[in-house]
């Protein structure tokens, strides 16, 4: 029975129950909570509860200095890190005027682009096991941990970089690091077909994530969905390309695209756009040694910047969607006012109490994961 044709109703109150799905379990993405009504098997209403997470993000920044920040925003969303540095950065520099040397901007997509890939493989790999193809999840986090080595290299962390400082970035690349770079994309690539035969062709996959958790394209700008998710609906939306930012003006890539707004086409369109990162990182590889030059703009002693008064609002697009900060200074030491706009509140809130109603019960945590939220988000 199709969603559309369920009549949540159709039965007396006393036939529903009520189910709670986390903050501890595998079938969530997170330290988050939904609660189920159901009627037998089927989704009456779901509720998202958040705040099992470290919360108040934005508060705490206030009560902080402008460089400490780097070191805190990076835990608003664990798998991808690091739009979180670059799009904090950007909003400093904006209120500053400070304008980043073009090899840090090369860096800095470097790392975006790897942060990316690293994300969706996690993702999938937390998709796969919903359905029961756990080899997946093995397979997307051991690849990924050869991500994680990269950036540790580069910065020390393998989570956490805190790399990204307003005004550029703290380091240059290690010797040889570009080769290892191009070394992993390599075996990423010799990996897809792998992944195909494994998990996207999957008849396993292909019968319980087609026509699951469907969003039309109208509904989905209702309800300020963003990235993957939007671009399953077969709307090529992408900051990267519509609001260039950094040097992606000078880049060649596609915005690959689904229309049937499904659970299946959601991870096909993440499947495409790891292609399209590893050929954006072959291009940044190529590129940065024709760029010399400094890697970061001088800056003010750190521990007693005060950045000019004023507000700025930036925007990125991460793995999850589009990720936007507005910074308020008042002329002080600290933000005066800080807000994030993450794609996951609206996707791990609206999004999937809309999707979930009238779901089966096996297909909630399916559709969770092809949302691909990040419950700290939420809680910011």
């Amino acid at each position: 029975m199709r969603p559309e044709n369920y009549q949540a109703r159709s039965h007396p109150p006393s036939h529903e129950y009520e189910l709670f799905i986390g903050p501890n379990h595998p079938g969530i993405e997170g330290n988050y909570a939904f609660k189920l009504r159901l009627h037998g098997d089927r989704v009456i209403e779901g509720k998202a509860d958040a705040g099992y997470l470290h919360r108040g993000f934005e508060k705490l920044m206030e009560g902080r200095l402008w460089i400490q920040n780097i070191a805190l925003v990076p835990r608003i969303c664990v798998p991808d890190p690091v739009p979180m540095e670059v799009s904090y950065s950007l909003a400093v520099e904006e209120l500053c005027g400070l304008e980043v040397p073009e090899r840090a901007q090369w860096l800095r997509v470097l790392q975006l682009e790897l942060s990316r890939i690293a994300a969706h493989l996690f993702t999938f790999g937390g998709h796969a096991s919903t359905t029961g193809m756990y080899t997946n999840m093995f397979w997307g986090v051991a690849d990924r941990d050869r991500i994680l080595d990269l950036f540790e290299e580069l910065s020390g962390g393998r989570v956490y970089h805190i790399f990204n400082i307003p005004g550029g970035v703290r380091r240059d690349v290690p010797p040889g690091f570009l080769g290892r770079v191009a070394a992993t994309m390599d075996y990423l690539e010799s990996r897809l077909p792998d992944y195909d035969n494994l998990f996207f062709r999957n008849q396993v996959l292909v019968d319980r994530a087609k026509g699951v958790g469907v969003l039309d394209q109208e509904t989905a700008l209702e309800l300020g969905v963003t990235g993957p998710n939007l671009r399953a609906t077969g709307l090529a939306f992408d900051v990267r390309r519509d609001d260039p930012y950094l040097v992606y003006d000078q880049l060649e890539f596609d915005i690959p695209t689904e229309s049937a707004g499904d659970a299946y086409a959601r991870t096909l369109v993440r499947r495409a756009e790891l292609v399209q990162s590893i050929r954006i990182v072959r291009q940044v590889i190529e590129r940065l040694p024709e760029i010399p030059g400094p890697v970061r703009a001088p800056i003010p002693n750190p521990l007693a910047w005060k950045v000019p008064a004023g507000e700025a609002y930036t925007r990125v697009e991460s793995s999850k969607g589009e990720l936007a900060w507005y910074v308020v200074s008042d002329g002080g030491e600290k933000p005066y006012r800080v807000h994030v706009r993450g794609a996951s509140m609206m996707h791990a809130v609206q999004v999937l109490e809309h999707l979930a109603r009238g779901a089966r019960i096996e297909d909630v945590a399916q559709i969770m994961f092809t949302l691909d939220a990040c419950p700290p988000e939420v809680d910011r």
